[in-house]
């Protein structure tokens, strides 16, 4: 379940994408089947190595064409191990809201961008996600939760601020929020409330099948009911 349309970002066989807060792996996994050059980072180690796992295990299938590679560095998103101007497109997805010092997060994305790069960046919606704090401080108030809410125009504005010039919006992930509030409202570490269980019941058989009618369900809900917002972007100096 991707949140990132690879479409929309124009990720090509040979391309350098990094993957930056890979965490389980599902925009690395893309990007490997596209035949890109993908670097996966993450401060959680375990998560990389089963991420490089399944990668190895892709590749000896068959699932990912010829030539294309991946690699996992465990890094900080404020300051990364990498020179300017080495990617040709870099994915932060549900990522700067984890991060204190997000403007230096968004600094290192512009500088690790090449000239006329693409980055994709999504961030959780303002008003599900308001509705998810409101309902359970137990929701963000942890150790590596969320820090902040955005609202889309400043996300946009910070992007912008950087030489990340917006060139597309978008939401997605509809049918998630109304699951969120459900873990919210029931409690967010119980796993056999009944609701949200019956409800991630539906969403897996959603993922699993991909149902038309659910999928043209979400698409219809997520300009009013999108969990995510995501900003398409080009990197504007030379």
């Amino acid at each position: 379940m991707l949140t990132v349309d690879f479409d929309v970002l124009d990720v090509r066989a040979g391309d350098r994408v990094l993957d930056l807060g890979c965490g389980a792996g599902r925009h690395t996994y893309a990007a490997l089947e596209r035949g890109a050059h993908v670097v996966a980072v993450d401060l959680d180690a375990e998560l990389l190595q089963e991420v490089s796992l399944m990668c190895a295990a892709m590749m000896a299938e068959g699932q990912a064409p010829p030539g294309a590679t991946a690699t996992f560095v465990r890094g900080d998103a404020t300051r990364l191990p990498f020179t300017d101007n080495t990617f040709d497109h870099v994915i932060a997805s549900e990522v700067l809201e984890h991060i204190p010092r997000d403007a230096a997060a968004v600094e290192e994305i512009a500088r690790l961008l090449r000239p006329r790069g693409k980055a994709a960046v999504t961030v959780p919606r303002w008003w599900p996600e308001r509705v998810c704090w409101a309902l359970s401080d137990e929701y963000h108030a942890n150790e590596g939760g969320h820090v902040r809410i955005y609202r889309s125009d400043e996300i946009v504005t910070k992007l912008a601020h950087h030489g990340l010039r917006p060139k597309r919006t978008a939401h997605a992930h509809a049918l998630h929020a109304p699951y969120w509030w459900l873990k919210c409202a029931s409690g967010v570490r119980d796993e056999d409330a009944p609701l949200p269980k019956l409800y991630h019941r539906m969403l897996v058989w959603q993922i699993q099948t991909r149902a038309r009618s659910m999928s043209l369900l979400e698409s219809a809900l997520n300009p009013l009911f999108g969990k995510s917002f995501i900003v398409y972007t080009e990197k504007t100096d030379a």
